[in-house]
């Protein structure tokens, strides 16, 4: 039982990491590799799969977002939402490459959303982009790298 928690908090924290709350998925997913406990292979499994989902919740989220844009409770003011599309449409899809990067990276899959990038091609990107990450963190943790 204690294993199968453990695996909902890796999930939990990479999807929560992956959205724009404030979380951090790598010092979990460190932490559980370090116990020696798990398998790494699971480990980078569930925290991709969590961080995948997320950042597909920031794309609905941006499906939706600009009906919203002109309320006065909207967290993003006009000026830097507008910044974000045209950054967005300069880099195009293959700044989801960056959407593992801390700060940037969790707005990016937004906009992705909120310019109709193509579902397909999201998920695509935002897979390789995280999953790599979480490789790559795996494998210096765990010394393979």
């Amino acid at each position: 039982m204690a294993d199968l928690l453990a695996y909902l908090g890796l999930f939990a924290t990479a999807f929560g990491a992956a959205t724009i709350l404030p979380m951090q998925s790598e010092a979990v997913l460190v932490g559980l590799l370090l116990s020696e406990k798990f398998t790494a292979f699971w480990l980078v499994v569930v925290a991709s799969i969590g961080n995948v989902l997320g950042a597909l919740a920031n794309w609905l989220l941006g499906r939706g977002i600009e009906r919203f844009r002109e309320k006065r409770w909207f967290p993003v003011g006009p000026v830097a939402l507008d910044r974000a599309q045209l950054w967005y449409r300069r880099f195009g899809k293959w700044s989801l490459l960056g959407s593992w990067l801390p700060i940037v990276g969790d707005p990016i899959t937004v906009v992705a959303g909120l310019l109709r990038e193509p579902l397909s091609t999201f998920l695509l990107l935002v897979t390789v982009a995280k999953v790599g990450r979480y490789l790559a963190l795996a494998a210096a943790t765990t010394g393979l790298a």
